[in-house]
């Protein structure tokens, strides 16, 4: 016994010798390396990156079309101009109120745009491709588009609906100037208080019917229009576009999908404070929110806050899709080369 536990004490020391350390992490190391420069891994990877990054050079004016697109009739507190609205977000709230909601925005679309970008080539590689590698026609990558954009909304939509009410509550509403400014509620609180006082986890879906309708047209419209516009900005051969051609494809691809879906997103943020107090606009039914916005505010109603969306859609998906591109090839290009024996 004595010479077993001697041997065994030998045979761990010479396990634990620095050299046989090192190559542990070295080969760990590399399986780490392996597995992020796999294409759906470094596709989910990139797609995390490009959401956080996207979003926060926007939040300002992304802040601001949500306010715009809240304001039913009779709520003018934000009826002005892009320019004096954004001046008078800064007055009132400072740095602050530019960035409103913006670390909820984050957080949630870390994971939406990485189950976006991670699911699309996940569907595209296995359901739609017929051999590794081959073109989609339009019309797949519509579907396919479509079907990524509704798995990601389905997994963080309880993160968009309380990015929206943070966004909101400290807004200078007439509605809202019973409630306390000085301690609001954070995202865990908010997500806490809705489920507790507003119905439970349906509660925290209010609202995605219109954003599940909105959002597989638009992702399929984005992913489509990128795909087209990029095949006519790359000359023949080349598959590495430069940078500047990336970023006017993603421009283009984001404000075609923005404005061709745009009354949807409009539908979601008033469904999202459907039963927010002192905002809340009691609408029934889709339809019947669509009959009460034409009715009080006409068919600009639902096009509320269309300019600030298009001044951000512009840089934003720009920012997504290289961010998104420069990340992915950066973990593509850390795949192990193989040894040669």
């Amino acid at each position: 016994m004595a010479a077993d536990s001697f041997q065994q004490q030998q045979l761990t020391q010479i396990l634990q010798t620095p050299e046989n350390v090192k190559a542990k992490h070295a080969n760990g190391t590399l399986q780490f390396y392996d597995f992020v420069s796999q294409p759906v891994a470094a596709a989910f990877c990139a797609g995390g990156v490009a959401g956080a990054v996207s979003r926060t050079v926007v939040s300002p004016l992304e802040r601001l079309k949500i306010l715009f697109q809240v304001q039913s009739a009779g709520h003018n507190e934000y009826k002005l101009s892009i320019g004096k609205a954004l001046g008078k977000m800064w007055k009132e709230e400072g740095w602050r109120g530019f960035m409103a909601g913006n670390g909820t925005n984050c957080i949630r679309i870390v994971p939406y745009s990485a189950v976006q970008f991670g699911s699309y080539n996940l569907y595209k590689r296995h359901f739609f491709e017929k051999y590794p590698g081959a073109p989609l026609s339009p019309l797949q990558r519509l579907i396919c588009g479509g079907i990524a954009g509704i798995t990601s909304v389905v997994f963080t939509y309880p993160l968009d609906i309380v990015r929206t009410r943070l966004s909101i509550q400290s807004a200078s509403f007439a509605a809202l100037k019973n409630q306390p400014k000085d301690k609001l509620p954070g995202m865990w609180t908010t997500l806490a208080v809705m489920y507790k006082q507003e119905g439970g986890l349906p509660a925290l879906y209010r609202g995605i019917i219109p954003t599940v309708a909105g959002v597989a047209p638009y992702v399929g419209l984005n992913f489509m229009t990128y795909e087209f516009v990029r095949k006519y900005l790359t000359p023949e051969g080349d598959q590495n576009p430069s940078a500047a051609r990336k970023l006017l494809a993603g421009a283009v691809s984001g404000a075609v999908a923005q404005t061709c879906t745009y009354p949807f997103d409009v539908l979601r943020r008033r469904f999202q404070i459907n039963t927010m107090s002192g905002m809340g606009y009691k609408y029934k039914s889709i339809g019947d929110a669509v009959r009460v916005i034409l009715s009080q505010e006409g068919p600009r109603g639902l096009y509320k806050g269309l300019i600030p969306n298009l001044l951000k859609v512009a840089p934003s998906m720009a920012a997504n899709w290289l961010s998104f591109e420069v990340t992915r090839d950066f973990l593509v290009s850390l795949k192990p080369e193989p040894i040669v024996l």
